[in-house]
């Protein structure tokens, strides 16, 4: 017996909110804010990229974390990383200098890997067993509203140090609405669907090292387009709306993509999403509005689904620990992630602008497309 239709669209909704929350503004809110602090703080490149990459080690570490056996139950560990998040998020309003505020940043990253590991395992297992795998989309769906969400703190008429604050309550009331939403373990134990899909094999590491070139080449472009545009006297009146179109184009990509994925097996959707990615992170350079608009779109449309292909096809390959494999995936995606904003900050230092660094990101870009187009198991 699968769980009943309403269980399921409450665990896709308790997914998508833990997922706006944890990642649309606790790892991302960071983009937008970042220009107001740099300006009011004087930060140079590398201190930007440095707050960003210490965000990202924790996030690392927060995924080598899950992997090991934890007592209690997983919706608990959930509830409790939403709220780190929240607190860690606030918290970063409240200093100015560099290492304090690159420690809160860290504790929030370790508090994201929590909160998307224990979310993305419970529903899409719970959603595969129930035979509902297609509201996957919902759950990954929140990262871009949470995005659009956290475009907007920059409308308000206050420092980036309340546009923290007032990120970090936002997240708090959505801890509540997950602990609200999310159903007991008693309504997710179903037996298994008849007609979920089987479990694949092969594959494994050329996705692991994907999803690692994939944590690489996006983060650029999603860490510094606001200050691209900010950096751009012809564009800085778009500033508002940068962020608000990554958001909003995000919001059905994962719907999008998941339906290419069907059609073409989720590693060879994955393929076409990061070629696609590609393209979009070379836009960024185009300094026009034009240019500036349609790398938002592709770069929000693309890259929750990545994330999303990605993580699906591990589980599928992940037997009877797929905690474990979606661990392993946030850890390549993590080393990525780390090693993208430092190299972007010293590269705007030395040469003046984020050319080569956008360069070499969409290059790892291409390179994850190949290894997942390669023949073999594509689903």
């Amino acid at each position: 017996m699968s769980l009943h239709a309403g269980t399921s669209l409450r665990l896709a909704l308790a997914g998508a909110v833990a997922m706006g929350c944890a990642m649309g503004i606790g790892r991302f809110v960071y983009t937008p804010i970042l220009p107001f602090m740099a300006e009011a703080l004087h930060l140079s490149g590398s201190q930007a990229g440095l707050i960003a990459s210490a965000n990202f080690l924790g996030y690392l570490i927060g995924a080598l974390a899950t992997s090991a056996r934890l007592p209690g139950s997983p919706r608990g560990w959930l509830i409790g990383a939403l709220t780190a998040s929240a607190v860690t998020t606030a918290a970063a309003g409240l200093f100015a200098a560099v290492p304090a505020i690159a420690a809160m940043r860290f504790l929030g990253g370790i508090a994201s890997a929590f909160s998307l590991v224990f979310a993305s395992t419970q529903v899409l297992e719970g959603l595969a067993r129930a035979g509902r795998g297609g509201l996957s989309a919902v759950h990954f769906g929140g990262v871009g509203i949470g995005i659009a969400l956290s475009s907007l703190v920059i409308l308000l008429p206050v420092g980036w140090e309340a546009m923290w604050l007032v990120s970090g309550a936002a997240t708090l009331l959505g801890a509540v609405v997950v602990a609200a939403l999310m159903p007991p373990p008693e309504e997710r134990h179903a037996p298994a669907a008849a007609h979920e899909a089987p479990a694949r094999v092969g594959g494994l590491a050329r996705l692991v090292v994907a999803y690692g070139l994939f944590g690489f080449g996006y983060v650029i472009t999603a860490t510094f387009i606001v200050a691209i545009v900010r950096g751009e006297p012809s564009l800085r009146a778009f500033e508002p709306l940068a962020w608000l179109v990554v958001g909003l184009a995000g919001a059905p990509s994962v719907w999008i993509w998941m339906t290419v994925g069907r059609r073409t097996g989720l590693m060879r959707g994955y393929a076409l999403a990061c070629a696609a990615e590609a393209v979009g992170v070379l836009l960024s350079l185009w300094t026009g509005l034009a240019g500036i608009l349609l790398s938002a779109i592709l770069l929000g449309g693309t890259f929750m689904a990545i994330t999303a292909l990605g993580l699906e096809a591990a589980r599928r390959r992940a037997g009877r620990n797929p905690r474990r494999v979606v661990g392993l995936m946030t850890v390549a995606f993590s080393i990525g992630q780390i090693v993208g904003p430092t190299v972007a900050g010293y590269a705007r230092d030395v040469t003046g602008s984020f050319t080569t660094a956008t360069v070499g990101a969409a290059a790892a870009l291409v390179v994850a497309a190949l290894l997942t187009a390669l023949p073999g198991r594509a689903a």
